[in-house]
């Protein structure tokens, strides 16, 4: 194989694995979406008075172990207004979500 058929192949094996991280990234991102909408139906946090703290919404310094996606999600959830925050740091689901899907 010619040196410049390594280049190439190494090329797109590296552009392969940084799609795939990416890919795998968004998944742990829409599982831990998954399990904080599941959470506060489970909590029935459906409105302001309702509103629950949520002991991941907080990211450490010193973690130990496998990456918590949770804190990530849970603002991005914040962000596209599915979930809504109070100013104490206590979560509910926006209105009309907690009919969406089984419980």
């Amino acid at each position: 194989m010619s040196e410049t058929m390594k280049i190439v192949l190494m090329v797109l094996i590296m552009i392969g694995v940084f799609i795939l991280t990416l890919r795998f990234s968004a998944w742990k991102t829409k599982r831990a979406c998954d399990f904080i909408l599941r959470d506060l139906k489970a909590k029935k946090a459906f409105d302001p008075a309702s509103a629950v703290e949520l002991p991941y919404s907080k990211t450490s310094l010193f973690h130990l172990g496998m990456r918590d996606y949770r804190p990530r999600a849970l603002s991005a959830l914040v962000k596209f207004d599915h979930v809504r925050i109070q100013q104490e740091g206590r979560y509910y689901l926006r209105d009309g979500h907690k009919l969406d899907g089984p419980s």
